[in-house]
């Protein structure tokens, strides 16, 4: 499932965000790859250790985390820590996957889905697209700042080379409560269809109650706590 949402951050918040990483300092992005993707990452990431940066990421996740569309599909169980990154002319991130596993508190996290929100015009950078490979096909994303991209963390992707300008976005990923994909499918299939039927029909009718109950006791079969 790949999923495109605009709108995450409005024009204020983006606005406010941009200003709040104006502040921060920055490192080595290579310094938080794993594996080979080390050798593959030319990037810079902001220190969100800070004051403000722990502000930037608590604004981010906030906007992230209640997205309601985000939240039917991806049937989160936990974010990761946000991630804001700056890749300059000459820098990129070439092909990898991420790994599977993330230090969270002191415990890990699965990651199931990877996203990215855009925060730069895209009309101010250069290349710069998200590359995801997928069955067949390579998909190119490059979207509005305040846009998101919501992929399979299991994908080949990439950070194509950035030729001019300045790409910032911010990246994360959720491990769902849902493992199986085929069911977080088919549960973002009812919800979509209970929002469809939202007006049309009454939330006492049989239909509605039947697609309630059908909906709460697909992740009590298939979910994890």
């Amino acid at each position: 499932m790949l999923l495109t949402l605009s709108d995450v951050l409005d024009r204020e918040e983006l606005d406010e965000t941009l200003k709040l990483i104006g502040g921060l300092g920055w490192r080595d992005g290579a310094e938080t790859a794993g594996g080979t993707a080390r050798a593959v990452k030319h990037n810079q990431q902001a220190d969100l250790t800070s004051r403000l940066g722990t502000q930037v990421q608590h604004k981010l996740k906030a906007r992230v985390e209640c997205h309601p569309v985000l939240r039917a599909a991806a049937q989160p169980r936990q974010f990761s820590k946000l991630i804001v990154s700056r890749t300059e002319a000459g820098g990129g991130y070439g092909h990898h996957v991420d790994n599977p596993f993330m230090p969270i508190g002191t415990s890990r996290l699965r990651t199931d889905f990877s996203f990215t929100l855009f925060l730069s015009e895209p009309d101010t950078y250069e290349g710069g697209e998200l590359e995801i490979e997928l069955a067949g096909m390579t998909q190119s994303v490059k979207l509005p700042p305040g846009s998101l991209v919501l992929y399979p963390s299991t994908t080949l992707h990439r950070v194509a080379p950035v030729t001019s300008g300045t790409r910032l976005a911010c990246v994360g990923w959720i491990e769902s409560a849902i493992p199986d994909a085929a069911v977080r499918e088919i549960l973002f299939d009812l919800e979509n269809l209970r929002s469809s039927l939202v007006g049309k029909l009454d939330l006492q009718s049989p239909e509605m109650l039947v697609l309630s109950k059908s909906i709460s006791n697909l992740p009590r079969r298939f979910g994890q706590s």
